[in-house]
């Protein structure tokens, strides 16, 4: 299956059927003060890992778009999301980040509190945009690809890994 973003068709499912190393990669830490860009500016909103996170997954992966599981706080309720690590060319950032969008509408923000991610899968390299616009059409299909790649098996059963359902004391 096939997606569109833009002018180029994107599968709609990426990885193969199990999680493949490095995969899984677990993250965790307390949600900090982005820039403050993926609710306002574009429409998405994002929970920062904090920087030693950051550093932590920079170790394994390389700057992309991922997809997987993540849980907030002392709610063992998990969400499937989707995390730009990198540079974030269109923001010309000058440190790498872990900016995840989790895939539910929560109500209130929830800075400070603990976030645990489980990263299953790479959807794509990070890239410049030449528009704000492509660059919300790129994460819509991002998100998209996720929850379909999460539909799977393998995949459906890490939501129950006891990293990510188990707040740390």
């Amino acid at each position: 299956m096939t997606a569109m973003s833009g002018s180029q068709r994107r599968l709609s499912v990426v990885g193969e059927d199990t999680p493949q190393s490095p995969f899984p990669v677990f993250l965790k830490g307390s949600v900090s003060k982005g820039f403050g860009r993926g609710s306002k500016e574009l429409g998405i909103p994002t929970a920062n890992l904090p920087d030693d996170a950051a550093t932590e997954a920079g170790e394994t992966l390389e700057s992309g778009i991922y997809f997987g599981w993540a849980a907030v706080g002392e709610s063992s309720k998990v969400y499937p999301m989707v995390m730009s690590f990198g540079w974030n060319p269109y923001y010309k950032n000058e440190k790498r980040s872990a900016e995840v969008h989790i895939i539910h509408d929560f109500a209130d923000d929830f800075y400070g509190s603990e976030l645990r991610v489980i990263v299953l899968g790479y959807i794509r390299p990070e890239k410049n945009y030449e528009s704000l616009d492509a660059l919300i059409e790129d994460i819509n299909t991002d998100i998209k690809v996720a929850q379909s790649s999460l539909q799977r098996p393998a995949y459906l059963s890490y939501q129950r890994h006891r990293e990510i359902v188990t707040p740390s004391p």
